[in-house]
Order: C-alpha cells, then sequence, then structure tokens
C-alpha cells in the first residue's frame, strides 16, 4: 500500500512539472481524447453518449445533455470533464468501467494545465495551412549547423537539457547509410568517409547513399507497408499475385526522386491521365495492393 502511494505521488509530481509550461492541444491533449474519449464522445454521431462531442471546437464548450459545460476555459474546477475523469466514484468516473483504463494522474494534470491556459483547441495539423516560424535564438555556447538545429536547441534549453557531443566519423556515416538504405556502409565506403578532408564530405557520403539503389528499396519499404502491400493474396494457400510490378514502381520513383504530388497523382488516377504510359497504369496497382482471398468457405 505503501509503495503504490508513493508511485502515485511520484506520477504526480512529474505529471506537474510536465505541466509547468504551455499546454499544447496536438502534442499533449488530442492523443489523451482519442484514445480515452473519443469512442463515445467522439466524430461518430450514433455512437456518441451525453451530447459531447470532445474532437470538435464547439463541442467543448456546448452544453451536455445534463445541461452543465464539460469544458470552461479557465476554469478546470467548473469543468464537468475534470471532475469526471478525476472522480474516485465508480458510477461517475470517465471513461465508465468496461470501456477502458481510468486515466492516470499525468493525463489528468495534462487535462488540468490544458484547461487552466485557456483550453485553446487546434485542427489536426494536416488540416492546418504551413507557416514558416521564426528560427529560435539560442545560446552563443551552441553551435547550430543549420536552422533545425536552432529549434532543437531551444526545446533542449527549455526542458534544462544538453545537446549530445557531434558524433565521430564511423558514427555519422554508419547512421547515414542506416537511415537512407537501411543497411550498414561498406568497411570501403566508410573508410573513405572517415578519411575524406573535404569540408564536404558528409554532404558527399549522403550523395552517395542517395544514389544507391537501396535507398529507393528501403524507403519504398516504408510506403508499402503503408498501403498494406502484399505479394500474395494474404492467405498462405492462396496462389501469388503478380502485383511486383507496383512494388517495383514504387521503388523506381523513390530512387528518381518523383516529386509527391505526381507519386500520388499516378497511384490515385495514374490510367486516367492524357495519354498515360505503362508505369503510369502500373502505379494503379495501389488500389489493388491490399489482401484479397481467393479462397473458398471451408465448413
Amino acid at each position: 500500500m505503501g509503495s503504490g502511494r508513493a508511485s502515485w505521488v511520484m506520477g504526480l509530481g512529474a505529471a506537474v512539472q510536465a505541466a509547468d509550461g504551455p499546454v499544447e492541444f496536438n502534442r499533449d491533449i488530442r492523443s489523451i481524447l482519442s484514445n480515452r474519449c473519443w469512442k463515445c464522445h467522439g466524430p461518430d454521431e450514433k455512437e456518441r453518449q451525453a451530447g459531447l462531442r470532445l474532437d470538435a471546437r464547439d463541442g467543448l464548450s456546448a452544453k451536455l445533455d445534463s445541461g452543465k459545460l464539460a469544458v470552461v476555459a479557465g476554469k478546470p474546477g467548473e469543468s464537468e470533464l475534470i471532475r469526471r475523469i478525476a472522480s474516485d466514484d465508480d458510477s461517475m468516473r470517465m471513461p465508465p468501467s468496461g470501456h477502458g483504463k481510468k486515466l492516470d494522474p499525468k493525463e489528468i494534470e495534462l487535462l488540468r494545465a490544458w484547461i487552466t491556459q485557456g483550453a485553446r483547441f487546434a485542427k489536426h495539423w494536416s488540416y492546418e495551412t504551413p507557416v514558416r516560424p521564426e528560427v529560435p535564438k539560442i545560446s552563443p555556447a551552441y553551435s547550430a549547423k543549420n536552422p533545425i538545429d536552432h529549434f532543437i536547441v531551444a526545446r533542449l534549453e527549455r526542458e534544462g537539457l544538453k545537446p549530445s557531443p557531434e558524433a565521430d566519423r564511423y558514427a555519422l556515416g554508419r547512421r547515414v547509410a542506416l537511415d537512407l538504405t537501411g543497411l550498414p556502409p561498406t568497411y570501403a565506403a566508410l573508410e573513405a568517409f572517415v578519411k575524406d578532408n573535404d569540408p564536404q564530405a558528409y554532404e558527399k557520403f549522403v550523395d552517395q547513399m542517395l544514389a544507391s539503389e537501396r535507398y529507393g528499396e528501403h524507403w519504398a519499404r516504408q510506403w508499402l507497408d503503408l498501403a498494406r502491400y502484399a505479394d500474395s493474396a494474404g492467405y498462405a494457400d492462396d496462389p501469388a499475385r503478380t502485383i511486383w510490378g507496383y512494388r517495383d514502381w514504387v521503388i523506381k520513383a523513390f530512387n528518381k526522386n518523383l516529386p509527391f504530388d505526381q507519386f500520388t497523382i499516378e497511384q490515385l488516377a495514374g490510367d486516367l491521365l492524357p495519354n498515360p504510359t505503362t508505369d503510369q497504369l502500373v502505379a494503379t496497382g495501389f488500389h489493388r495492393r491490399r489482401k484479397n482471398s481467393s479462397s473458398c468457405s471451408r465448413s
């Protein structure tokens, strides 16, 4: 009992510390609501309970069927959401028994801090118009080689952390090769990179990895996994399919750096383009890449 209470207090302390800074909806809150609440209070109108919708800005401030407000910006103590998720009464607590685990102290404190800070809602990042942010200023003690370093160091400083020491050539070369080709570099390629005194040695090594056919094979796998690609129809006794042409098209698209808009268009509607090429027709294999049983049913 004592150790359990101590663990809870330690977890709560970490949660309070995590909520000390600005709480961002997409970074900190969206995943909590989507994992714990949206099944009954999300976009599906048929499944929605108590008139509460937590995936839309208007839904957060709308009155519940009970007449109460789930979220009162700036006032967590008046917010029914906090009262329910933090309740010790099993009949009151959300999510209810049988609908998933109760929220842990860190999640509750993040939601409380979010409401305290104004319960600012944000659309999913994919619906936001991209805006180029201002590059943050950092301490002169840190060397930044490109603007991305400024953002990383600024966040580390905010969290009270320091950047790791710069990797040596051997580690850097290995990381580049694994990231870009999925394979460790050959001994000869790595040694050549380590001994290259050209100021552009790193850029040259990256270009070398990008020029490798292994680059397309490695990164095509990421896309093919998302597209649910399979060489078979999906079952052990189903015949193999001739879908490999689509797989090869994806590999070639990565290796020739096909622009993403064209990559998307050719897969979705390559056959509808004016005078489509054979490759553009093959690209529409995207629509036939998923599991498809050709087996007869068995009793």
